[in-house]
């Protein structure tokens, strides 16, 4: 299919190969600099393992999301392929199938749509802290005004079209992991790297892998996978690839490893250069301690500019990734149809402008972690739907012999279904409990507000738009 075509008649436009679609999440290798610190204090050097673990859980689940996005090729990617898997043909407007496929899209909505605000609220802190360009200025207003602009700037580009978010992409990777990448491996060439900063701070002493032990580490298992197994977002766009049973499961390869190698070297760059002390003096700047020790004072206020680089490409992901999770959920008559509306470049305006009010919303709640800890409950949710979304089109006589773009190796079903326990009765619960007994009662509460206030507005988008979504489903 040709560039400038549409797919489906969805609206959204075939503009992108594999290439781009990568580039468009490359942001996410950037996740571990600032993620390092919230977990060090728990698994100490151990993060390693747990990180590239947490990668390796990735590929299992992706692999069957290659699957599901390619037999449903013009649909919007993970929530609109669970949408069109799990709902019934001729479901009235309250079939319980239907509400379970919106709430896992919602889900996945929460996973992404929170980036931008986090990041936002990262970089005023960032520049007021290192820079003091701000100083006296009130830090919610500032990081409102970085908020309004960054986002907002991202949300004019993208009215354009997904291949201008790509070339954002490309651009904000080259000034961001290129550089971060090289001043870590620069360690290993000063002789910054020691080998015993691991091996003498790899589990907190008491460490006996007891259940509480297991409880704290599948905990940080939960909030890990929201960075480290979020590379599944360039299926995201299946409807906006050229040649989608091609694009997507090559996006997902490339973005695949690079994510391997990346959240394995980084770990070990910043654990062998800091030890578990450093990380825990350094805080959320990881990579300032270490761009002092390899370029001097002055490498502090580099490495800052460099994960300021690295959080606009985040920025860039999660604005793209929730604005789609959100057309998707419109699309198949789970939101207002609103959100179907698509400006003549294929960008789905309605859904970028209500992305870019819901972050700026949540800027005010001020601190990144309560935010990021509910949005871990979100992917949690929306994954193991998706999951499950993938088995029914490998048992339901409906869909087993639809023409698939791409196959998971035989009895990949059975894989889904262990995720899926491991997602809802393991992961999901000890990121309730780890959030409880590391910032308190309030992240946990704010997660499942936001998930759970969808269930009214499912009812209500249901009473009033019934219609619409029954035509929908049935395209």
């Amino acid at each position: 299919m040709s560039e400038g075509t549409s797919a489906g008649g969805g609206g959204l436009v075939r503009s992108i190969t594999w290439k781009q679609g990568t580039l468009i999440v490359m942001g996410i290798p950037v996740l571990i600099l600032p993620s390092l610190y919230d977990v060090s204090g728990i698994l100490w050097a151990f993060s390693i393992v747990a990180w590239t673990a947490s990668v390796a859980q990735g590929f299992v689940q992706n692999i069957a999301f290659g699957e599901l996005v390619t037999t449903f090729p013009d649909t919007e990617g993970i929530p609109g392929a669970t949408s069109r898997a799990l709902t019934p043909q001729g479901a009235g407007r309250y079939n319980h199938r239907k509400f379970i496929a919106a709430f896992g899209a919602w889900g996945y909505w929460f996973a992404w749509t929170p980036a931008p605000a986090i990041f936002s609220i990262l970089m005023a802190d960032y520049l007021s802290s290192y820079f003091g360009f701000f100083e006296g200025v009130n830090f919610t207003l500032l990081s409102v005004v970085i908020g309004a602009l960054v986002i907002g700037g991202f949300a004019l580009l993208n009215m354009r079209g997904l291949s201008g978010g790509a070339r954002a992409g490309l651009v904000l990777a080259i000034l961001s992991i290129v550089p971060m990448t090289a001043v870590l491996a620069l360690t290993f060439l000063t002789g910054d790297f020691h080998v015993s900063n691991i091996s003498e701070g790899w589990l907190p002493p008491g460490w006996d892998w007891g259940p509480m032990d297991l409880v704290m580490l599948f905990g940080c298992m939960g909030l890990l996978q929201w960075s480290a197994c979020a590379w599944e977002g360039v299926v995201i766009y299946g409807p906006e690839y050229k040649e989608p049973s091609r694009d997507v499961p090559k996006s997902l390869l490339a973005c695949g490893m690079i994510c391997l190698a990346l959240y394995f070297f980084m770990s070990t760059a910043v654990f062998g250069s800091l030890g578990v002390d450093g990380v825990e003096d350094a805080g959320t700047a990881t990579l300032v301690p270490i761009a002092v020790m390899v370029f001097g004072e002055v490498g502090a206020s580099v490495a800052v500019l460099l994960l300021v680089a690295g959080m606009l490409l985040i920025i860039q992901t999660g604005f793209l990734g929730g604005s789609r999770s959100l057309y998707a959920l419109a699309r198949a008559g789970n939101m207002p149809k609103v959100f179907t509306r698509t400006s003549r470049n294929g960008a789905p305006v309605w859904c970028l402008l209500f992305a870019f009010t819901v972050n700026m919303a949540l800027i005010f709640v001020g601190t990144p972690v309560a935010i990021l800890a509910g949005s871990g409950m979100g992917y949690c949710i929306g994954i193991s739907v998706a999951l499950a979304a993938y088995y029914v089109t490998k048992t339901s006589p409906r869909f087993r012999d639809l023409p698939r773009g791409w196959y998971a190796p035989r009895g990949w079903k059975y894989v889904a279904l262990a995720v899926i326990f491991l997602q809802l009765f393991v992961l999901l619960p000890c990121l309730g409990y780890w959030n409880y007994t590391t910032y308190g009662l309030f992240p946990t509460a704010l997660g499942l507000f936001i998930i759970l206030v969808y269930v009214p507005v499912w009812f209500i988008v249901q009473r009033r738009e019934g219609k619409d979504s029954l035509e929908t489903v049935a395209e």
